[in-house]
């Protein structure tokens, strides 16, 4: 299978090529345990990714002016934490911080090195995510991820599913949109991206939200490929 004209794969990246939810529930684990909390991690971790998008939608609305996701996580720790019966305010900033740069350090899927690497070889891949730059870099070198530039939100200075995220990352790379293609776990996502003119690629994460996730467990829509996972994106692109 190919997309002609195509030169770019542009990748969602919290659920489509990293498990945030595993890797906060690991890094949120100690520090629930040791300020007196019987929270379970991963609810805790769903908890506070909960708080992401209408964190997000404040600067949509211009309610507020863009701030990285760095900001939006660590005053949504701390909402997080009080709906679980910790005080913020009784705990030292330096410790709060140490555990909001959880996010930094997501752990790739399994699919995710081996298929990027494979899809480098034939197009230009970056990230196109809601994550600020530091963070995209901070993963990206823990994971090993062979991003040919770091690109997203905090470029765009618009957070998805905004069209300016999609149609600015297009133009930076100075493509046409139709000339990149939005790869994520997400239909949302990609319905957002196509309406901009991009193409579109779906591949299941389906234990993103743990082992009762409901959402995205199939492509909802006829988009131009879809995968299993990353490793299959590239056979499919001929990778």
């Amino acid at each position: 299978m190919s997309m002609p004209g195509v030169k770019a794969l542009v990748f969602d990246v919290f659920g489509s090529v990293v498990d945030w939810r595993t890797s906060i529930a690991r890094a949120a684990a100690p520090f629930l345990a040791r300020h007196g909390s019987s929270a379970e991690p991963a609810e805790f971790a769903d908890a506070w990714r909960a708080r992401y998008q209408p964190a997000m939608q404040a600067v949509r609305e211009g309610r507020r002016s863009f701030v990285r996701l760095d900001v939006l996580h660590r005053e949504n720790l701390d909402d997080a934490l009080r709906r679980f019966g910790i005080d913020p305010a009784g705990i030292p900033g330096h410790e709060l911080d140490q555990l909001n740069r959880a996010w930094h350090e997501l752990d790739p899927w399994p699919d995710a090195v081996e298929g990027l690497t494979r899809l480098k070889q034939r197009f230009v891949v970056a990230p196109l995510s809601n994550g600020n730059v530091s963070m995209m870099v901070d993963i990206a070198k823990r994971a090993g991820l062979p991003w040919d530039a770091i690109l997203g939100a905090e470029v765009a200075r618009a957070y998805k599913p905004m069209p300016e995220a999609y149609l600015r990352t297009a133009d930076i790379l100075g493509l046409e949109p139709g000339e990149v293609c939005m790869c994520a776990a997400h239909n949302e996502d990609l319905a957002a991206a196509r309406a901009c003119g991009l193409k579109t690629a779906f591949f299941a994460r389906p234990t993103e939200h743990g082992p009762a996730q409901a959402t995205d467990l199939h492509a909802e829509h006829d988009w131009d490929v879809i995968a299993d996972d990353l490793v299959d994106l590239a056979r499919r692109l001929d990778a």
